[in-house]
C-alpha cells in the first residue's frame, strides 16, 4: 500500500506564522531561527504522517474471519465426532458470518486428521472437532508414534459436548444390577467377558475402571468398532459391554441388552430408569466421551477467544441442545480457553493412570 507524500516544507501552520513575524524585517533567518524553523517543521511534518497513519482503515486481514473456515472431523462420516461437528459447522458459521466448510480426514483412530491440524497454519482457518477422550487416550498408547503433540500442538477453543456410557449385558447372564455383575465377576473369576470398540476407546477403559475397583477377574475381547462388538454382545458371544448410549439404546428398548447402570453422577434423560454408577456406590464410574473443538497451536488469542464467544453462544441455543439431544450428545456449560486446556489435561492425565495401571497396549 502506498501513502501520499508528505512535504516538510509545505506543512504550515500558525506556529510558522509566528516564527516568519518574529524575524526582522529585511533580515534572512539567523542561526538560531533556521534551527527552530527546521525542528518545528519537522515535528509538524511527523504529525501529518501520524495523522493519516490512524485515518486510514484497517488492513483487509484484520478483520477476522474474511473467508471461510475448515472443520477437520478425523473420522468418517455417520460417526458422533460427525454429527457433533456438522451441527456445530452450520451454527458457527452463521455466527462468524462465513462459511465453515466440514472436511472428513478419517484413519489411523482419528490422528490422520488431528495430525493435519497441528501441521496447518495457525491463523484460525483450520480447526479440528476433536474427540477428546479417544485423543486423549491415543496419547499415551501411541506415545512415540505420533507426529503431533496433543498438549503442546493444539490450542483448545471449547469443549461442546459429551455421549454418555452404560454398562450393558446379554440377559441370558444371570445378573440384574450392577452390584450383582461384581459379584458375579468375583465368584466366576476368568469366566466373565467384555467387548469392547478397541484399545484407546472410552468403552474399553470404562470397562476398566470397573474391572479394577470391582476387583473382578474378566476377559477382554476386543473388535474393531463398536458394530461388530455390539453384533456379539447381542448374538451372546460376549456377556457384558460399556457402550454409548446411543449405540445401546434400540437394543435396550427391544429387550436384547440388559441396562446395568449408566456411567455418569446422576441419571440421565435418554435412559430415566436406569441407575447411575454413583447411586450404586461406584462414583469412580464416571465416563462420558466428550468432544470439543482444538485450534493450531499458536493461533492468536483473539482469534481464539472470538471463537470461543461464538460457540459458547451455540451451545446455549435451545435448538441446538435439542439437535445434540436427538444424537444422544449432551451440550457442554459453556467454558473459557483457560478451562477447556484444564479439561484436555485432565482427560490426557487419567487416562494415561488407567492405562498404565492395566497394563494396556496399542495392539490389545
Amino acid at each position: 500500500m502506498t501513502h501520499p507524500t508528505v512535504s516538510a516544507g509545505a506543512v504550515r501552520s500558525p506556529v510558522s506564522d509566528e516564527i516568519d513575524d518574529a524575524l526582522p524585517k529585511g533580515q534572512g533567518a539567523g542561526p538560531r531561527f533556521s534551527r527552530l524553523r527546521r525542528r518545528t517543521s519537522g515535528t509538524l511534518a511527523l504529525l501529518a504522517l501520524t495523522s493519516l497513519a490512524v485515518t486510514m482503515p484497517a488492513p483487509a486481514w484484520a478483520a477476522y474471519p474474511d473467508k471461510p473456515l475448515k472443520l477437520v472431523i478425523p473420522y468418517p462420516p455417520g460417526g458422533a465426532t460427525d454429527v457433533i461437528g456438522r451441527i456445530v459447522a452450520a451454527r458457527l458459521g452463521d455466527a462468524l458470518g462465513q462459511q465453515v466448510v466440514v472436511e472428513n480426514r478419517g484413519g489411523a483412530g482419528g490422528n490422520i486428521g488431528a495430525e493435519a491440524v497441528a501441521r496447518a497454519e495457525p491463523d484460525g482457518y483450520t480447526l479440528l472437532m476433536g474427540a477428546l477422550t479417544s485423543h486423549s487416550t491415543m496419547a499415551t498408547l501411541e506415545k512415540g508414534r505420533l507426529r503431533y503433540d496433543l498438549l503442546k500442538d493444539f490450542t483448545p477453543v471449547m469443549v461442546v459436548g459429551s455421549v454418555p456410557l452404560v454398562v450393558v449385558v446379554n440377559p441370558k447372564l444371570p445378573v440384574q444390577t450392577l452390584p450383582e455383575l461384581v459379584q458375579y465377576g468375583k465368584s466366576n473369576p476368568g469366566k466373565l467377558n467384555y467387548a469392547s470398540s478397541g484399545p484407546g476407546a472410552p468403552q474399553r477403559m470404562a470397562a476398566e475402571i470397573l474391572r479394577k475397583e470391582g476387583g473382578i477377574d474378566m476377559v477382554h475381547v476386543p473388535y474393531k468398532g463398536s458394530g461388530p462388538a455390539m453384533t456379539d454382545l447381542v448374538g451372546g458371544q460376549v456377556n457384558m459391554m460399556v457402550e454409548t448410549v446411543p449405540a445401546a439404546q434400540p437394543f435396550i428398548k427391544s429387550g436384547q441388552l440388559r441396562p446395568l447402570a449408566v456411567t455418569t453422577p446422576k441419571r440421565i434423560s435418554m435412559l430415566p430408569d436406569v441407575p447411575a454408577a454413583a447411586e450404586l456406590g461406584m462414583g469412580v464410574l464416571d465416563v462420558a466421551s466428550t468432544f470439543g473443538v482444538l485450534a493450531p497451536a499458536g493461533t492468536p488469542a483473539d482469534v481464539v477467544q472470538k471463537l470461543n464467544r461464538a460457540l459458547a453462544q451455540i451451545l446455549k441455543m435451545p435448538d441446538v441442545k435439542t439437535q445434540f439431544l436427538g444424537q444422544g450428545v449432551y451440550a457442554a456449560e459453556p467454558t473459557d480457553p483457560a478451562q477447556a486446556g484444564e479439561r484436555l489435561r485432565a482427560e490426557v492425565n487419567r487416562w494415561a493412570k488407567v492405562i498404565d495401571d492395566a497394563g494396556i497396549k496399542a495392539g490389545d
